[in-house]
């Protein structure tokens, strides 16, 4: 029977390490859910990388297995290997290949950052940053004017290149401190601890930091940016599928970084003005006058005095009631 070319072995491996990687790097589950108009961006990138590295594994390990059997030491053989001085062809393959996907990848990530807008917000703020040590590892800092940096241009990821010229739909000023991120919304005056945008928005976050350089990072929308002291940053994204999903500090900022979480709420139109409209009110209440009593150091009568209308009776019924029990 005539031996099998090597050239066709390596054709069939071809292949089949060809279709093997392209299906594991199309159909894994390693990613959480898309929800935003960037996260397909980031994960036709993740998947063509994850398509090389299963490739080049099964190239190197499968080289591995198969010297493994058929170059093993056979019972009684004591000589010595073959001496091999080097392959020029073959170290000139394996350096030329890497380099080739490493280039084109660096080319195809520019890209994709570029049309999610990382190109649009560059530059720096005007005015000097004065850093002050307050206790602990805490450093804060401030601009000399506020005012002059706000309007200038920031670091981060901005409009997409279809949207370059257009102001957002919904702009958020966040903060972020030792352990907690703080959302402000300019337009309506209200603050809170998570975030919410509605669906389909083009929403522009206004990153800062008060003490120590934070993450801002929603792994559901495939976006990061640092949050600097004295130095605004910016991100910008169009959120696509309702729903509450995490928002994670990505940067080590102290002893209680790990529950330094908060949420981010995509609702829809109808349900964001609403949520709106509900804060607004609440917090346009007057709670100047409002006084915390602890109910320990109430008398009886007072602590009930509250729940009279609504049971229908007179505290001085209830008294004798509570005191037996």
């Amino acid at each position: 029977m005539e031996q099998i070319p090597v050239s066709l072995w390596t054709l069939v491996a071809g292949i089949l390490v060809t279709a093997i990687s392209i299906w594991i790097g199309q159909h894994h589950s390693l990613l959480p859910v898309q929800a935003s108009l960037q996260a397909p961006m980031v994960d036709g990138f993740f998947n063509i990388m994850f398509t090389i590295a299963i490739a080049l594994f099964l190239v190197v390990e499968g080289t591995i297995l198969i010297f493994l059997v058929k170059y093993r030491r056979r019972r009684g053989d004591n000589t010595d290997g073959v001496r091999v001085e080097g392959n020029v062809p073959l170290e000139i393959f394996w350096t030329a290949i890497p380099s080739l996907i490493v280039l084109c990848l660096g080319i195809y990530s520019v890209d994709v950052f570029n049309r999610m807008g990382g190109f649009e917000a560059v530059g720096h703020p005007h005015g000097a940053a004065h850093v002050a040590h307050t206790s602990g590892s805490a450093i804060a800092a401030t601009l000399d004017n506020p005012s002059e940096s706000a309007t200038a241009p920031t670091i981060g990821i901005g409009a997409s290149p279809a949207t370059r010229n257009k102001a957002a739909d919904l702009t958020v000023d966040v903060q972020g401190m030792q352990y907690a991120w703080i959302f402000n919304y300019p337009d309506s005056g209200i603050t809170t601890g998570e975030l919410h945008v509605p669906v389909g928005a083009d929403v522009q976050l206004n990153l800062s930091a008060q003490d120590v350089i934070h993450s801002f990072w929603v792994p559901n929308f495939r976006l990061k940016q640092d949050a600097i002291p004295g130095i605004p940053t910016q991100l910008r994204f169009v959120a696509t599928k309702p729903g509450t999903y995490p928002v994670v500090c990505a940067e080590l900022c102290g002893g209680y970084h790990g529950s330094m979480r908060s949420q981010v709420v995509v609702h829809t139109p109808e349900e964001f003005d609403s949520w709106l409209t509900e804060n607004q009110i609440a917090q346009k209440q007057d709670l100047h006058q409002a006084v915390a009593i602890n109910p320990a150091n109430l008398s009886t009568s007072e602590f009930l005095a509250p729940h009279v209308h609504d049971l229908g009776v007179s505290a001085a019924t209830l008294e004798p009631l509570v005191k037996s029990h």
